[in-house]
């Protein structure tokens, strides 16, 4: 009998040293994302991945692969979920219709901050826990500030924007046909080269890309109307597997990072939101102001957009008109 608690007690102490130890080690794990190394959301990418090092104590070490090298944009999220990287950050949109909870984000909603939107996108994440991340454990999400179309030629009315050829992707593509112009699908990374070819006459994005991505060098004018506004989310996940095999102090630690900087990253959009108007007015480009006449034109052209969003994400079995809803208030009480 005694050599069998003896034995017992052996067994539960190596068990217990077995997973300290197992806690106890630093591991170096991988992010993907698609934003260019010098790209502000990967500098605080980079920022938030030290904190989350120093949280832990250096036991999660995180390694950046900018530019799309390790997944494209439009593989990242399944990348995350078949371990060819440990985390990822991508828009969902590159996989329309994959995330129809998440699409309400991309209506012009009228958004005039990327703070508010990206405090909105965390809160909403956390009401409706949307069973599209299943397959993930979701870190924090990021949203950029108000997306806007930026042309080659001024475009002062809708009449004048009809027809043009405008770079988007994803959702956005929605907004663009709405307002009479010829959506182009193609990755951020390939805009400037199409603007500066004249594949395109446009992009919709907003004013950060202008220095962010070089557009500013590429376009002549930024038509500034919050009636067709629109903001993109970037999720930034981990693999579920490596988020389980984590101790219970270190999930504690990633988690209160990732709280604060929900508004580090969001305060970070806006700031480079206002260095995209500076880069883009010093190239000498013009920013057009819509007469309110003509900004009620753009908005009852979008409009058709939000009825045909409930209706869409009902096929899938999302309540989209609480989605909406939800934004609609939100952005009511804090929309400045």
């Amino acid at each position: 009998m005694k050599r069998g608690r003896l034995f017992l007690l052996c067994v539960s102490l190596f068990l217990v040293f077995s997973v300290s130890f197992a806690y106890g080690q630093a591991k170096t794990y991988s992010l993907s994302t698609f934003f260019p190394a010098p790209h502000k959301n990967t500098v605080v990418l980079t920022d938030w991945a030290k904190e989350v090092e120093k949280a832990t104590k250096g036991e999660v070490k995180i390694t950046i692969f900018p530019g799309g090298t390790l997944t494209p944009p439009d593989k990242c999220y399944d990348g995350v979920v078949n371990g060819i990287s440990d985390f990822g950050n991508s828009d969902p949109s590159y996989t329309r219709g994959r995330f129809p909870l998440q699409e309400v984000f991309y209506l012009p909603l009228g958004y005039k901050s990327a703070l508010v939107a990206t405090k909105m996108v965390n809160e909403y994440i956390a009401k409706f826990n949307p069973k599209e991340f299943e397959a993930v454990k979701i870190m924090f999400f990021i949203a950029h500030g108000p997306g806007f179309i930026h042309t080659k030629k001024p475009v002062k009315s809708l009449e004048e924007l009809k027809g043009l050829k405008i770079r988007c992707s994803g959702n956005p593509t929605k907004i663009v046909k709405a307002l009479g112009a010829t959506p182009v699908a193609m990755p951020m990374s390939e805009s400037y080269d199409a603007l500066s070819r004249g594949i395109t006459e446009g992009i919709v994005a907003p004013f950060e890309a202008l220095k962010g991505w070089k557009l500013g060098e590429v376009i002549k004018s930024t038509t500034m109307t919050y009636a067709a506004a629109y903001t993109s989310t970037f999720f930034v996940i981990m693999n579920k597997d490596k988020w389980n095999a984590l101790s219970p102090a270190n999930k504690k630690a990633i988690e209160a990072v990732n709280k604060k900087y929900v508004a580090v990253a969001g305060a970070a959009w806006d700031a480079i939101d206002k260095e995209g108007i500076e880069f883009t007015k010093k190239q000498g480009n013009q920013i057009v102001t819509l007469s309110k006449a003509e900004e009620a034109k753009w908005a009852a052209a979008v409009k058709p957009l939000f009825d045909a969003y409930v209706k869409e994400a009902g096929e899938k079995g999302v309540d989209g008109k609480a989605a909406l809803k939800f934004c609609q208030d939100y952005l009511a009480k804090f929309n400045k």
